[in-house]
């Protein structure tokens, strides 16, 4: 399980709700905290319900600034307990945990930060056991958080005495440190961690192996941060890839020539024509169709790198032109997942990857095997574990400590 947030920086354009789309179906977040949509509650309610699996409630934005979201999924159950412009808070049951979840969006101005922390505190007067407060907090605890510019010292204390006073705390975090970065070159360029999860300590004791990933920004000047429950790594069972001829090779240059070569190999035979054309399609997919999800994997580490560190001139404008190719391959990484679901019922316009990737991803869990009860009614996990527990329980179904009658067997 894991937990999303993101300030979005406006989501009223297609490359925005398509980026809002494409991480969350990366990232498949049990529930997710978005501030800054910039959209009234209608707008916002039409975009969860193309988020197949997902229900959520949003508040208005005010002007032309603010507006929140709060998804989770529907296997999630999120009891609302309170909201403003500024915090959305709801009561959190799943797997038999309960706990209490919080997205907050502070103050964004200097002179009304205060209001943050009086809103803090006035959500741990409240209660609720253990708790987990998420979001763009628009401060930094210490000066180890920013990159460029100065920031006073008070507003740091203050928001220092009011998480020491609740008993909030951070929890660790992977990633570049910096979560916000205002695009400006050289010497105007600012970076800080406005974006973090902290948690009680009732929150830490339930789930004691947490951590929070920043992740890469894309088209918001935000980062998204992930809360992963549980960060102890697992393992994964795979077995040999069959072919499967994508939709997303149509059109694609080198595409009808590897077909051509390979009708021509089958000598007239119809099962000859398609084993070649599999071959050849192979061969041609490793140099060709087969690098648009290498690329985008190859664009975002390249977008990571732009991300971090100084901003001349020349690395904010190539940040915009990755940015731009990253859009594009996302569009063909979408027919790739709607071929993928086999829900081809859908029209190619609906640009819903998350349905899509889910109706596979169900299809991948049938065949997941996560853990075997071996012959002593251990529960085993690791990868070499349930192969030999698999390879055990077989010899033993197909053998016997004292076998009789084998010759009658034969025989028939």
């Amino acid at each position: 399980m894991n937990c999303l947030s993101l300030n979005c920086r406006g989501l009223g354009n297609l490359d925005a709700v398509g980026g809002l789309r494409n991480l969350i179906r990366r990232e498949a977040p049990a529930i997710v905290f978005l501030c800054e949509t910039k959209l009234g509650s209608r707008d916002m309610n039409k975009i969860i319900s193309k988020l197949v699996g997902y229900k959520g409630v949003s508040v208005d934005c005010v002007g032309r600034s603010g507006g929140l979201a709060f998804l989770w999924r529907e296997e999630v159950s999120c009891t609302f307990r309170a909201s403003t412009v500024h915090f959305m808070d709801f009561d959190v049951e799943h797997e038999g945990m309960t706990w209490r979840c919080t997205g907050f969006y502070g103050w964004p101005a200097v002179q009304d930060r205060h209001l943050s922390w009086r809103q803090l505190r006035l959500l741990a007067a409240e209660g609720g056991g253990p708790w987990l407060c998420l979001g763009d907090f628009n401060e930094v605890l210490f000066s180890t958080e920013m990159k460029g510019g100065t920031r006073a010292q008070w507003q740091m204390n203050n928001f220092r005495d009011a998480v020491d006073e609740i008993g909030l705390g951070d929890l660790p975090f992977e990633g570049y440190m910096y979560t916000f970065d205002n695009g400006q070159e050289g010497l105007d360029n600012r970076q800080c961690r406005l974006d973090r999860a902290m948690v009680n300590e009732g929150w830490r004791d339930l789930f004691p192996y947490a951590k929070l990933i920043h992740l890469d920004r894309e088209w918001s000047d935000h980062a998204p941060i992930k809360v992963v429950f549980d960060g102890r790594n697992g393992a994964e069972l795979r077995g040999t890839k069959k072919f499967r001829f994508e939709h997303i090779w149509v059109g694609e240059d080198g595409c009808e020539e590897a077909v051509r070569a390979g009708v021509g190999k089958g000598d007239g035979e119809l099962l000859g024509s398609i084993e070649g054309c599999a071959k050849e399609l192979v061969e041609w997919k490793g140099i060709s169709i087969g690098r648009i999800l290498r690329e985008l994997n190859k664009k975002r580490r390249y977008l990571k790198k732009l991300n971090e560190g100084d901003r001349g001139p020349w690395q904010v404008k190539e940040r915009r032109r990755v940015v731009g190719e990253i859009s594009q391959l996302l569009r063909k990484e979408e027919r790739f997942w709607r071929q993928r679901s086999r829900a081809i019922w859908l029209k190619d316009g609906d640009r819903n990857t998350a349905f899509f990737h889910r109706k596979a991803g169900q299809r991948k869990r049938k065949n997941f095997i996560a853990k075997l009860v071996d012959s002593s009614g251990r529960v085993v996990d690791n990868t070499a574990a349930i192969s030999a527990c698999a390879v055990e329980y077989f010899r033993n179904l197909f053998s016997t400590d004292s076998p009789s009658g084998i010759e009658e067997a034969v025989r028939g």
